[in-house]
């Protein structure tokens, strides 16, 4: 039997193959991850509680290696390979992301890892963008967009090649790993010359700011890599004091005891040089941008309901977008209905736990005893414990928010809800993963295990 590297091994050479490269092409991305390593010290150092619930859920060690970046693509075919170049390192299509509601013409889905195990190793996720020409309602822009997709390839063919022998054979030896991981870097790499006329960028960015970026270059050029800090207020004000232009508000939740779901920021789109084709003219672009995130536990859909009820009140008040002055204030007063604290998040289902035997002698003991397996019983004697799982993927209103601010700003188009998850699937070759079902299938696990040890030792 060959010996191949393992799906986990190959997403985490690429995750830092991805880091090193944007280091190198965006200075103030290392910047951040410094910024973000230091109040993730100085956060754990401070509260000692909170390093005992991470060590004891596992999830310390992935900290400083968590990553999530964002790709924007422009058809079908480069959707379709994409997939199967992710598989290929664990990552699979999880969530179906409508963002034309919010003013943006794509929709999305996060490729990552969806066992425990495999987060735990290294959680890397990619936000995919395929851009919606449908929703540009200028039928010659949409022709010329359709005309310069249709002619480019965004991957080289090395990486194709290594992406069919590793559907093939089943896997990728060490060095083909590697090889496939240098290959597959190259597809996200920042191209500073347009593969379009001015003229035809000025058309493109007249329909929307984003089809410009995804239409006209090479490929679909990393716009950021995310790193997770454990206190995005105080990366939020520790950003300009070391020279980061940070956007003016955090998006999603408010600060809670109990963080749930995603909460994001980040500092202001590069305004890039570039040379745009046929008659050489220099210009310039804005795309890429830095972001920090926070991550809360995963919501139930009772927990979601709540939650999206409570962000809609806040966001239908008149002038209450997340730009408004006094946003922070209504959204913190809206959120003081959702419960913060484990117990009644518990007790009301709102959110989901992993469970584990925290005491294996008092496990043992009540197992002789003959009673019946009771996993809220087992709590109340502290023999077991519950920890939130962690919100492994995004928020569409967050996302457009930062999309749109990152656009430059002014990019107010309006698309009435455009939700196409067939065509999307269709697109992609397969369907999305559903990430609640997923929360709860870990859940459900984590259960499972602990009554597996409890009538382990009622039966010895």
């Amino acid at each position: 039997m060959p010996t191949f590297a393992s799906s986990d091994q190959i997403r985490d050479l690429f995750s830092r193959s991805m880091s090193a490269m944007y280091k190198t092409e965006v200075p103030q991305y290392g910047i951040l991850l410094d910024l973000v390593a230091d109040i993730n010290r100085a956060t754990l150092e401070a509260d000692p509680g909170l390093r005992g619930q991470l060590e004891a859920a596992d999830e310390l060690r992935r900290l400083d290696v968590e990553r999530h970046g964002a790709i924007r693509l422009g058809t079908a075919r480069e959707l379709a390979d994409m997939r199967r170049i992710f598989c290929v390192m664990g990552m699979h299509p999880v969530g179906y992301y409508d963002l034309s509601v919010a003013g943006v013409p794509v929709h999305a889905t996060a490729f990552r890892p969806v066992d425990d195990a495999a987060l735990r190793n290294n959680p890397f996720r990619v936000f995919t963008s395929l851009l919606r020409l449908d929703l540009v309602a200028d039928a010659a822009v949409r022709e010329q967009a359709q005309a310069i997709l249709a002619r480019r390839a965004i991957f080289t063919p090395r990486a194709l090649e290594l992406t069919a022998l590793a559907e093939q054979a089943g896997g990728l030896s060490a060095q083909q790993a590697a090889e496939f991981v240098q290959e597959v870097t190259q597809t996200f790499r920042w191209h500073s010359e347009a593969t379009v006329s001015h003229a035809s960028y000025r058309q493109l960015h007249g329909a929307h700011r984003l089809v410009a970026d995804v239409v006209s270059f090479k490929g679909p050029h990393i716009n950021h890599l995310t790193p997770r800090t454990l206190d995005i207020d105080a990366a939020q004000a520790e950003m300009p004091r070391r020279g980061i232009a940070a956007k003016d508000v955090v998006e999603g939740p408010p600060r809670r005891r109990h963080a749930i779901l995603l909460r994001q920021t980040s500092f202001k789109a590069l305004e890039e040089p570039i040379v745009f084709a046929g008659d050489g003219a220099d210009g310039s672009h804005t795309a890429r941008f830095g972001e920090i995130e926070q991550r809360g536990m995963a919501l139930t859909r009772a927990g979601r309901a709540l939650y999206d009820r409570l962000l809609a009140g806040v966001r239908s008040m008149q002038g209450a977008g997340s730009a408004s002055a006094d946003y922070s204030e209504r959204l913190a007063a809206a959120f003081r209905e959702f419960p913060d604290d484990l117990d009644t998040l518990l007790s009301q289902g709102l959110a989901f736990f992993r469970w584990r035997v925290a005491d294996a002698d008092g496990l043992a003991r009540v197992a002789r005893s003959g009673a019946a397996f009771d996993l809220d019983a087992l709590r109340g004697q502290g023999i077991v414990a519950a920890s939130p799982i962690v919100y492994e993927d995004f928020l569409p209103v967050s996302a457009a928010g930062i999309f749109q601010s990152n656009l430059g700003g002014a990019e107010q188009k309006s698309y009435a809800a455009n939700a196409a998850q067939e065509a999307f699937e269709a697109a992609l070759g397969a369907p999305v993963a559903d990430e609640i079902a997923l929360y709860a299938q870990s859940q459900q696990a984590s259960i499972e295990a602990v009554r597996q040890q409890y009538l382990a030792r009622q039966a010895g």
